[in-house]
Parts: C-alpha cells; structure tokens; sequence
C-alpha cells in the first residue's frame, strides 16, 4: 500500500492520496460490505505503521 522512494523516505502526499482513494471505493461498496473494507484498509494501515516503526529504530 505504502511506497518508499529510493531514500527510503514514504512521500506524505501519495499515501494521503492512495488511502482517499480506497475510502472513495470502500464508500461506493453496498452498506453491507463497508465493514469489512474499512477492517482490510485499518488491517494494511496498522501493519505499515508497525513495520516503520521498526526501521525507526
């Protein structure tokens, strides 16, 4: 989901981009089915911020 440029530094701006795009998707899914959308993009976010922690250290 999120991408590093060659620094290794994530660009701000295309991840607000990439996660508005996928509310925009998940938004447009039968009500029924937005649950579980916002489960799978909390899931990828939850794990991208774990694994940046990780290279802070």
């Amino acid at each position: 989901m999120i991408t590093q440029q060659e620094s290794g530094v994530v660009d701000a701006a295309e991840v607000v981009e990439r996660c508005a795009e996928q509310v925009g998707v998940i938004e447009a899914m039968p009500l029924a089915e937005r649950a579980t959308g916002f489960e799978q993009l909390y899931s990828e976010l939850v794990t991208e911020l774990e694994r940046s922690d990780v290279g802070a250290e």
